[in-house]
């Protein structure tokens, strides 16, 4: 596909340019017109061979129908590229365009500044970018039998194009450890970023239309997602929506979105949690942070480290194994004893986290404090006073033998 340079510059206010500036307007409708029926034509041959390709039919030969509706797809998406440099670029440029129009121009350019440094991104974004244009001229002409249509090939392509981009980010993110690398912050901001893309946009609409089994095991985890829609969300709001998104992309990108990568991503959203934590100074505040915290703690090893195979050191495993079992145990008391159960649960949490943090580099000396705090309250762990000659009387927290 040819790219053409778009760059806005200032009205020249020759004669002949305020000539050529009128006659512009005047030949844009018959632009958008001509433009219109080349999309409507491309559109439906697309379509055409997207239903043949995609049929439980025997009757062809798989290859050349494959290569048929790649071709026919590419000419599609032609033809778009054209009505956006050929249409609402020059609408924009001489202040006839729409807001919507306005608004497409200047994602179309957010799209093209990727093809420089990111052209594998680029390639995939420039493709959905194209068709969610489509699709909101589709739902604005209100064509129901078309709409329909085309959901089911929006749906799918949309699928692959979702899944490459994510793919493509954790080809970034992957490396010879599985521990989170503040430097790759941007991706996985983008990660998180492209998941809640998919779930209003592609996750949505499978909902709504219903006819597709693999989405049955996240429409509770989707309809949690949606409490967060509303309002304005603060830290602590948007690291319980990221959980969310984990939690959903764990059942639906498993390949594209792959165990060590999501590994890392949890490490992302426990390090911003135990920040929010130890640097939330009102005690109501801090407990709801903590209480978040926890929650994902638990997200972090039962959702994603029981389904961990490879480990980098048999200590890992086997610290993993004795926590695990640990964790089967306090779950026999949700029947009988659920209070306990929550409390022996969240001592344990507490411990395991307490150990990874003294493992590590980072300094989490305020937050160890806070979780021996909440140990002294269950009775884990005393405080005991010690004296010095120079320094006075301090407190120091001591485990129970």
């Amino acid at each position: 596909m040819e790219e053409r340079s778009l760059r806005i510059t200032g009205a020249d206010k020759t004669f002949f340019n305020k000539i050529t500036n009128t006659l512009t307007r005047i030949l844009i409708p018959t632009k958008i017109g001509i433009n219109g029926m080349l999309i409507s034509m491309k559109r439906n041959s697309m379509l055409k061979t997207f239903e043949t390709y995609t049929s439980d039919s025997g009757n062809y030969d798989n290859d050349e129908i494959e290569k048929k509706y790649d071709t026919a797809y590419e000419a599609y998406l032609g033809a778009l590229d054209k009505y956006v440099m050929d249409s609402i670029y020059k609408k924009v440029k001489n202040n006839t365009a729409s807001d919507f129009e306005k608004n497409a121009l200047s994602k179309y350019y957010e799209v093209t500044s990727l093809k420089e440094g990111e052209y594998i991104e680029y390639k995939y974004r420039k493709q959905k970018y194209l068709i969610e244009l489509d699709y909101q001229g589709i739902k604005i002409d209100n064509k129901e039998k078309l709409k329909e249509r085309y959901n089911q090939f929006y749906v799918s392509k949309m699928d692959s194009l979702y899944k490459a981009i994510l793919k493509n980010y954790s080809i970034k993110v992957a490396d010879n450890t599985n521990s989170y690398d503040s430097s790759k912050e941007w991706i996985y901001t983008k990660i998180f970023y492209t998941l809640e893309e998919y779930i209003q946009n592609i996750l949505s609409l499978k909902i709504e239309v219903g006819n597709d089994e693999t989405i049955k095991d996240v429409v509770a985890e989707y309809e949690k997602y949606q409490s967060y829609e509303v309002g304005k969300l603060d830290t602590k709001d948007n690291i319980e929506k990221n959980m969310v998104l984990l939690g959903i992309s764990r059942k639906l990108f498993t390949h594209s979105l792959p165990l060590i990568v999501a590994e890392q991503c949890y490490e992302k959203l426990l390090k911003d949690a135990r920040v929010l934590v130890q640097d939330t100074k009102m005690a109501a505040r801090r407990e709801r942070a903590y209480s978040m915290l926890i929650n994902l703690i638990e997200d972090y090893n039962i959702k994603l480290l029981s389904t961990k195979v490879y480990w980098d050191t048999q200590k890992e495993k086997d610290n993993y194994k004795a926590f695990w079992n640990r964790y089967k145990e306090i779950t026999k008391l949700k029947e009988t004893d659920f209070i306990e159960y929550v409390k022996q649960k969240e001592i344990l949490f507490i411990k395991d986290d307490m150990k990874k943090l003294k493992e590590g580099k980072t300094d989490y000396s305020r937050i160890l404090t806070y979780y021996k705090r909440k140990l002294v309250d269950y009775g884990v762990m005393r405080q005991i006073k010690e004296s010095y000659k120079s320094e006075g009387k301090y407190k120091k927290i001591k485990e129970v033998a």
